[in-house]
């Protein structure tokens, strides 16, 4: 599997090794990893969020990445509904 020089800073002979590293995993354990990866995703991109909006709290920064991952409609529905919930 080939990248484009654009997008990836990896070798093919790196990615190869990658994919037969995956290939020789077990469904659980490619899940597991799978799920640990996201999850240092996520966590990159809430401090990248906090490094760019310091005044932010740490609800906006969850709003605002909702809004960055899943769009401003859904972000809104949220706030929307966090006005709600508040006595």
């Amino acid at each position: 599997m080939k990248m484009p020089a654009d997008i990836s800073d990896t070798s093919d002979e790196a990615l190869a090794v990658q994919l037969e590293c995956l290939r020789q995993m077990s469904p659980h354990e490619r899940l597991r990893r799978t799920c640990a990866w996201s999850g240092q995703v996520r966590r990159m991109a809430f401090e990248a969020i906090r490094r760019r909006h310091p005044e932010y709290s740490e609800n906006e920064v969850r709003l605002s990445f909702i809004e960055l991952t899943f769009g401003k409609e859904l972000a809104e529905e949220v706030r929307v509904w966090q006005q709600a919930q508040r006595p």
